[in-house]
């Protein structure tokens, strides 16, 4: 199962640490140094040509997770993780 993040990126589901709304959760200081930091290594990667509005934390390879940043909703996002839907 594959979810489909915006701008033809599909991500493995297994991978996907969680979904997150971007103006809720940047309110913390601890999530804006995690992006900070995540944003520093060259692990943020942004699917939108707009602004986004979430982002999703996913495992990798390596040790540190990628965050991408998309202009869906975190509500679209999750409704396509349910239903299986790729677009």
């Amino acid at each position: 199962m594959y979810l489909h993040l915006g701008q033809s990126v599909v991500v493995p589901y297994r991978d996907v640490v969680g979904i997150f709304d971007l103006d809720n959760t940047s309110a913390s200081h601890r999530t804006r140094r995690m992006l900070d930091q995540a944003q520093r290594e060259g692990r943020v990667i942004n699917v939108s040509d707009e602004l986004p509005k979430s982002f999703v934390l996913c495992r990798s390879g390596q040790d540190a997770p990628v965050v991408y940043l998309s202009q869906l909703s975190t509500a679209t996002l999750r409704g396509r993780a349910e239903n299986n839907l790729f677009e």
